[in-house]
């Protein structure tokens, strides 16, 4: 076998390149790298810290949930039954997960250059503290060190939370979710604050999967009538309530655009109407979304629960893979998003009211200097998310500032949004971040635009303050 490469973490990464400014960003980096992570905004499973098991191997837990590695190598040809990747109906090709590493470690060097790369290498290195680089040789070595790791106490999901300085992490759960994970976390003695988020998809979006089905267990859920108008109303507030009892700060929607509407009782009764008949049009589907969005901010300025809002994203892009394997496999696309019509409708009704917060996350990078930073440069209510999927990058968090901040500044955005999947990625993604927000702030400091006591304070709001005040938490 070859000498194996050397796994070494530059510990001037990412930083400016100036050895002037580098210097600066080096010293704001050192006043925020340690501070407590705030996950507002994620997918992890919140069985892991309900039961605390260990995890069961290197594939299962680095591959498998975590759709920014399987794109990627299900677009050089390796599919999603290789991997051994869950289908829709549950089942699964039956793979040794060692095999699935390997395979993984042979195409290692797909990810050169990407956020992927840089969030593995790091949790290589500081998670289980390998000092040799990943490759075809060294894929044994991996999956053997690994899998010893996550056999200790030391590796359980409670353990490595702690360890990750984390303060609060938040799940998505659908409305109909028993959320029996989350009541389990708030009945044992364990310290670590994880809660839910609630994301009403399932039961506001007509075109949704099983939208009719899903009504019918609302009701269930609520005893309330979702085939009438008021009563699917009322069931709604219902389940915001119960997901606010389970520490829910937030709702989270992902509709296909930004479009919102302020319908009259009579126009909106007789859309409920046709939606329940399923005999809809598109059109009708986007305008009942759009109607449902000005409700659901009317239910935050009631129950104080934050709305975010991802809009821009053609989901399930490859309808074979989204019929074989369901949602969320790495086939959603970005789209063109309009912002500035298609939220007045709502903004008009709460976008100055005190108790309204919402903050939107985009796709669409060309609406940020455009549209999004005049918007959240004028209504109190919106804040911009800085950092979410194909954007949670460097060079698309240094975008973000570039753009945003001249119009919107720094306190109308909201710190730094991880939207993982993959558990040990967070620290890893949260450094990247920090370490961006740092150099953009040394580079205004070597500009004098900023002094260095102003970018000092900065760099904690952006790394930890804005997030935790922007989501209540």
């Amino acid at each position: 076998m070859r000498v194996p490469a050397k796994l070494q973490l530059h510990p001037d990464r990412l930083l400016p390149a100036d050895p002037s400014i580098r210097a600066i960003a080096r010293s704001l980096y050192e006043s925020v790298k340690a501070l407590p992570i705030i996950s507002p905004h994620g997918h992890t499973d919140p069985s892991w810290f309900a039961l605390n098991k260990p995890f069961e191997n290197a594939s299962d837990l680095l591959i498998k949930p975590d759709h920014y590695v399987f794109r990627m190598l299900y677009s050089q040809g390796i599919t999603l039954d290789q991997l051994g990747i869950p289908r829709a109906d549950g089942s699964h090709n039956d793979v040794d997960p060692q095999e699935v590493w390997k395979l993984f470690a042979n195409h290692y060097h797909l990810f050169r250059g990407t956020p992927s790369r840089m969030w593995l290498d790091h949790v290589f290195a500081e998670v289980f503290g390998l000092d040799i680089a990943l490759s075809q040789d060294t894929a044994e070595i991996y999956f053997q060190h690994i899998n010893q790791q996550l056999a200790k106490e030391s590796f359980r999901p409670r353990a490595l939370f702690e360890r990750f300085n984390i303060e609060v992490l938040a799940t998505t759960e659908s409305p109909l979710d028993s959320l029996e994970h989350h009541a389990s976390i708030l009945r044992s003695d364990w310290s670590g604050r994880v809660i839910t988020s609630f994301r009403p998809d399932p039961v506001v979006d007509p075109e949704f999967e099983g939208f009719t089905e899903n009504l019918l267990r609302l009701a269930e859920l609520t005893g309330e009538d979702t085939h009438n108008w008021h009563g699917y109303l009322a069931a709604l507030r219902q389940r915001r309530a119960f997901f606010k009892q389970h520490g829910a700060t937030a709702t989270d929607h992902g509709h296909p655009t930004a479009l919102t509407a302020d319908l009259s009782e009579n126009e909106y009764e007789v859309l409920f109407s046709k939606i329940i008949s399923g005999d809809f049009t598109a059109t009708e589907a986007e305008l009942f979304r759009a109607q449902m969005l000005t409700e659901m901010a009317s239910m935050s300025v009631d129950d104080g629960l934050v709305m975010q809002l991802h809009p821009g994203v053609f989901r399930n892009h490859n309808q074979p893979l989204f019929a074989q394997f369901g949602r969320d496999k790495g086939a959603d696309i970005p789209l063109q998003t309009e912002y500035v019509y298609a939220l007045r409708p709502l903004l008009n009704r709460f976008g100055d009211h005190p108790d309204f917060s919402l903050i939107i996350f985009t796709l669409d990078e060309t609406s940020y200097a455009r549209e999004l930073a005049p918007l959240a440069g004028h209504y109190p209510c919106l804040k911009l998310g800085p950092a979410w999927w194909f954007n949670d990058s460097p060079e698309g968090m240094r975008r973000f500032r570039q753009q945003m901040t001249e119009t919107a500044g720094f306190y109308n955005t909201v710190g730094f949004n991880d939207d993982t999947r993959a558990f040990l990625s967070i620290p890893a993604r949260h450094d990247v971040a920090r370490r961006m927000d740092c150099g953009f702030l040394a580079e205004l400091v070597a500009d004098h635009r900023l002094t260095e006591t102003e970018a000092t304070e900065l760099a904690t709001e952006l790394s930890y303050n804005l997030a935790k005040k922007a989501y209540r938490l």
